[in-house]
């Protein structure tokens, strides 16, 4: 199941988009029985999708509306998604995964990488997309410091026509891909 953006309830909080969505979940290789957290997960675009190709999800923001938002999105669709009010890592259970996606890190990178040490099993994946130069290099630097393999770094400008047929581009995205040792 592919969702078009506006079938997704949205607010004022930023929301990955079909064309960038549908590379983050390809790379994350997303299938039945992956356990996926998705750290930052906004309007939960991306726990949707994943749910509906088959994920168990845990999605988590430190924002009251994305919360909200990734509720309403979950239950639209009819998707059984565990929505967690956190800044990760803090208050965050040991769930155990083996995807995760970084959809937002509010200046804790370090922190993440550091708790998915204990929670990411081994060949588990983990995908970060960045608008910021310095996020993208810090998380570069970590799945090197970390010791992930097989990285990737894709960048993504899509451009879409609007209704009078111009051509309205999109911030470009890196995709940032690591496989836990």
């Amino acid at each position: 199941m592919w969702i078009k953006d506006e079938e997704f309830i949205r607010g004022q909080v930023p929301m990955t988009k079909f064309s960038v969505r549908s590379l983050i979940i390809a790379n994350l290789a997303v299938k039945d029985d992956d356990r996926l957290l998705d750290i930052g997960c906004g309007t939960g675009s991306i726990s949707v999708e994943a749910a509906c190709h088959g994920a168990t999800v845990f999605a988590v923001d430190k924002n009251p509306e994305a919360v909200s938002l990734t509720k309403e999105n979950a239950k639209k669709f009819d998707q059984d998604i565990e929505v967690l009010e956190r800044n990760v890592p803090d208050g965050l259970d040991d769930i155990k995964i083996n995807k995760c996606f970084v959809g937002g890190s509010t200046g804790r990178l370090e922190d993440i990488f550091s708790y998915l040490e204990k929670n990411l099993e081994a060949g588990g994946v983990l995908v970060g997309s960045f608008i910021l130069l310095k996020n993208l290099f810090e998380f570069k630097e970590l799945l090197k410091k970390y010791a992930y393999k097989d990285l990737e770094v894709n960048l993504v400008q899509v451009a879409t026509e609007d209704k009078i047929g111009l051509m309205r581009g999109e911030n470009p995205i890196f995709i940032v891909k690591g496989v836990k040792v």
